[in-house]
């Protein structure tokens, strides 16, 4: 009669419990008043597009995330979730 139910798998949508690793590229390169929008992230410049990188992020975060790309107008050209690093090495 188990009612237990087990939470050691991935969340919604595939996301890890504790979050995960995303790039997420917008077309252009944006400039410093949006890239303030994006402060957790890590915000690398490319010729033609610009790359965020967020670490640990869960599906609300990312969810957030991609709202603010929207309503600055950006075009989303790719969210892409990283592969997880390994801690024993």
């Amino acid at each position: 009669m188990g009612g237990a139910q087990e939470d050691s798998g991935p969340g919604p949508a595939g996301t890890p419990p504790g979050g995960a690793d995303f790039e997420i590229r917008v077309r252009g390169r944006i400039g410093e008043a949006f890239r303030s929008a994006f402060g957790e992230m890590t915000v690398v410049l490319r010729p033609a597009e610009t790359v965020l990188v967020g670490a640990g992020l869960d599906q609300a975060a990312l969810y957030g995330i991609l709202d603010r790309i929207q309503a600055l107008g950006l075009e989303l050209l790719e969210v892409r979730r990283l592969p997880a690093a390994d801690a024993g090495a």
